[in-house]
């Protein structure tokens, strides 16, 4: 490798978190040691379109709009299509080589797999889960089946596809009544809460229904655990995965943590770190985040997201592959709680990265090696 690190910070991207995508990316960019690291900003627009950019995207705090990546004042830039090449391409033909990435991409195409199963075929370490884990921890319908089969506990639920709901609306609303309102309607490939909607009773459902649908055509409903506190836990390593403290998330004005009370509502949340948990509970989400991280194969990072109920019992809510990096996200905080602050955390991810591929890598050229 050179001398200094060229880390590319990918971002933006096709999805409705793309504007969530940007604030985590500069966030991540402010926090790379330009003594360790040269910086590869490389926003992708909503149309799919690969850009390098000469800076990073404007917090919303300083532009007073959420950022977005244009075509506007950018220079074109693909992978090589060179298998292993490990380089980037620009309009006027000129390569240069990269050592590892930092997909800050959240949603479809970027968080599922899809850029994964690029930089793959382009031999490029990225950071966080490979193909598999990113696919399975995208699709909130799936990783409940790997959680229960891993013998965790999860909630009540439905899952629901677009042609059944619109072929059968009381038949499905029939079902979901089983499971006793509030429910909660998500698409079932997305976060950031983007698509979520309380439901309070069956009279609500179609609006929240045709709003879920808006972004995905799987939508999953799942019972709402009134009463029950959010609690929160954070997964770092390969092989030998480790946990963070955990926090607690209260919602302040919002019925739930909702968009809004994420990233539009300076109050809209207290984060509590570490949360008020007996030394039992706190040790049980630990070992049930690291067990959900194992179960969906996932590399590098994630956030496990839990509910506790009034009775002391945990229940799993879902797993996020690539969590939020902004100045008030979860997954950072846990960390410098943990005793990892934010640039050494962004500096391990890279490093796991490279491990991970290095490992991949001596994996491949044996098998290779043993076939031919």
């Amino acid at each position: 490798m050179s001398p200094k690190r060229r880390v590319v910070v990918l971002f933006g991207g096709r999805s409705a978190e793309h504007e969530i995508s940007c604030i985590s990316a500069r966030s991540v960019v402010d926090a790379l040691d330009p003594e360790r690291n040269e910086v590869v900003l490389i926003g992708v627009t909503k149309q799919g379109r690969w850009h390098r950019l000469p800076a990073p995207p404007a917090l919303p705090s300083e532009s007073g709009v959420m950022p977005v990546v244009t075509d506007a004042a950018a220079d074109p830039i693909e992978l090589s299509g060179e298998t292993g090449s490990r380089e980037l391409v620009a309009a006027d033909g000129s390569r240069e080589a990269v050592d590892v990435v930092f997909p800050v991409l959240h949603g479809p195409m970027g968080e599922d797999g899809a850029v994964q199963g690029v930089l793959e075929l382009a031999g490029i370490p990225y950071v966080g889960a490979g193909v598999l884990g990113s696919a399975v921890g995208m699709d909130k319908a799936f990783q409940k089946v790997l959680f229960a089969a891993a013998g965790l506990q999860v909630g009540s639920y439905e899952v629901i596809r677009e042609p059944e709901w619109l072929e059968d609306p009381e038949g499905v609303t029939a079902r979901l009544s089983a499971l006793g309102y509030p429910v909660f309607t998500k698409p079932s490939t997305l976060g950031s809460s983007v698509g979520i909607t309380k439901v309070h009773g069956p009279d609500e459902l179609q609006g929240a229904m045709d709003a879920a649908f808006g972004f995905a055509r799987k939508v999953v409903v799942e019972k709402g655990f009134e009463g029950a506190r959010e609690i929160e836990c954070a997964v770092l390593g390969n092989d030998d995965p480790v946990a963070s403290t955990c926090g607690e998330v209260t919602p302040r004005g919002h019925e739930f943590y909702d968009y809004a009370a994420k990233y539009l509502d300076a109050d809209g949340a207290d984060l509590l770190i570490p949360a008020q948990l007996d030394p039992g509970t706190r040790a049980a989400v630990q070992r049930m985040a690291v067990t959900a991280f194992q179960a969906v194969e996932c590399w590098g990072m994630a956030r496990v997201d839990f509910f506790l109920a009034a009775d002391g019992k945990l229940w799993i809510n879902e797993i996020n592959t690539i969590p939020g990096f902004t100045s008030i996200s979860m997954y950072p905080k846990l960390w410098e709680a943990s005793g990892l602050p934010y640039a050494q955390l962004i500096d391990r991810l890279l490093d796991l990265a490279i491990e991970r591929h290095a490992a991949e890598r001596t994996k491949s050229t044996d098998a290779a090696e043993l076939g031919g």
